[in-house]
């Protein structure tokens, strides 16, 4: 015999709250955090590489890297920030008690920015706070210029879309300016970048935008 029971408390109340009080104590520790997310593949690895190469040497930084398997990504980080793997089992999101834990396997001290590379996926992870200051999206140009409408809560709860890969926009039928009005539909306080990871291209930008967050928790 089936039995409905009706409860009157939101099931995700406890990890909400447990994300604000992470934001907080981050916060505090005038620790930005960074939530990267973005379809497999758009880049948020090899924009890492790039902004610890760029500021790393003035800026303490690390990265808690979520996948649903391998460390790949953890492997292709470690010569340039320090880093924790979170492997999820095949789960296509993170969730805040994972972030967490791997965040006091970090070494804390001074931490100026913590990255969060998020399971590669543009609908799950839009729907659970990780305690992130700032959530930026990740869009390559290989993806299509449509991305946003077609996936509009990630884009509305993003605070920053970077259009990666840009030196290939000779090759692929991707509109810049499309991309962003697209996006802009949707949330129109976004801020956005373009970069290119292999021509460096925006990559100064990026980090001139990090940095300029950062001071706002330094305040």
């Amino acid at each position: 015999m089936n039995q409905t029971i009706t409860v009157n408390r939101d099931l995700k109340a406890d990890l909400k709250e447990q994300a604000i009080q992470f934001r907080q104590r981050m916060s505090d520790r005038a620790t930005l955090v960074v939530n990267l997310v973005s379809s497999p593949g758009a880049g948020k690895t090899s924009l890492l590489q790039r902004t610890a190469t760029k500021i790393g040497d003035e800026y303490r930084l690390a990265v808690l890297v979520g996948d649903l398997a391998t460390d790949r990504d953890a492997e292709r980080l470690k010569p340039y920030v320090p880093v924790q793997q979170l492997t999820t089992g095949g789960a296509c999101h993170l969730e805040i008690p994972l972030v967490e834990s791997g965040y006091e396997l970090l070494d804390q001290s001074d931490l100026d920015i913590l990255f969060i590379e998020n399971v590669g996926n543009l609908v799950c992870p839009a729907s659970h706070d990780l305690g992130e200051h700032l959530r930026v999206t990740l869009l390559s140009v290989t993806e299509g210029d449509d991305k946003p409408g077609k996936y509009p809560k990630m884009f509305r709860t993003s605070q920053a879309m970077v259009i990666t890969k840009t030196d290939l926009l000779p090759y692929v039928p991707f509109e810049v300016a499309s991309a962003i009005e697209d996006a802009r539909r949707i949330q129109p306080e976004l801020d956005f970048m373009t970069t290119s990871s292999q021509s460096l291209a925006g990559v100064d930008e990026w980090c001139e935008f990090l940095v300029r967050q950062l001071r706002k928790i330094q305040k």
